[in-house]
């Protein structure tokens, strides 16, 4: 018989059953037992199978709480765009020479963000950022005029989720140091907005599924009706 790890030996909670909202964050903050800051994720099983066009599920949001994360944030746009990325805080900055980086394996960011009139150019990454889940599109609000604020956004706790293939979104919501009213409102802004979000193709129960965890601890599940779900 395989010996546990005493990480997992001193983990509390009972993980098979369902706990409302608050009590599953107070469950993975007291198994947060790294020596780091870590992340409080979730995972929602979602009604839908994404195979299909008509049962995508993807969007963005900002979680009132933050994420508790430096988001590096990239802007492709040239002169006053440039100027206005540079100005509400961006990272890194650039037109043809940012993609040129990039196409040479510069990948120093967690999201990219586009003027409209770049995505020809931008284009060109698809096989780079795509596969990566960091190519800029409208859907998400990462394609845009309004550069300056959709900075603002990525720095100020906007996250985009976007279904896997098993029919699952994960996130993150937070750190273990937020509060708890903190996690529990970010949790409460997720789901909020894949419920509007949810796709035509969607039949039965959309909202399946819900479970919380940190980066280095179990996972408790969550009573869907506990968040509104």
């Amino acid at each position: 018989m395989t010996k546990q790890a005493k990480r997992v030996q001193a983990w509390t909670g009972d993980r098979l059953a369902i706990h409302d909202l608050a009590e599953a964050v107070k469950l993975v903050k007291a198994n947060a037992r790294a020596k780091f800051d870590e992340s409080i994720e979730i995972a929602v099983n979602l009604g839908v199978d994404p195979r299909h066009a008509d049962q995508q599920v993807r969007g963005v949001v900002s979680l009132p709480s933050g994420t508790g994360r430096d988001v590096r944030v990239a802007v492709i746009a040239k002169d006053a765009k440039a100027a206005e990325a540079t100005a509400a805080g961006a990272d890194i900055v650039g037109a043809e020479d940012l993609v040129e980086r990039i196409q040479g394996g510069f990948m120093e960011f967690d999201r990219v963000i586009a003027t409209p009139d770049m995505m020809a150019l931008v284009g060109r990454l698809g096989k780079i950022l795509g596969p990566r889940g960091l190519m800029p599109n409208p859907r998400v609000g990462t394609v845009t005029p309004n550069v300056g604020q959709a900075v603002k956004d990525a720095k100020g706790g906007a996250i985009e989720f976007r279904v896997e293939k098993a029919g699952i979104v994960h996130a993150g919501v937070g750190k273990t140091s937020f509060s708890d009213e903190a996690i529990t409102a970010n949790v409460k802004a997720l789901v909020d907005a894949l419920a509007r979000a949810k796709p035509s193709g969607a039949k039965g129960t959309y909202i399946k599924r819900i479970s919380l965890s940190s980066t280095m601890g179990p996972g408790f599940k969550v009573d869907t009706a506990s968040i509104g779900a």
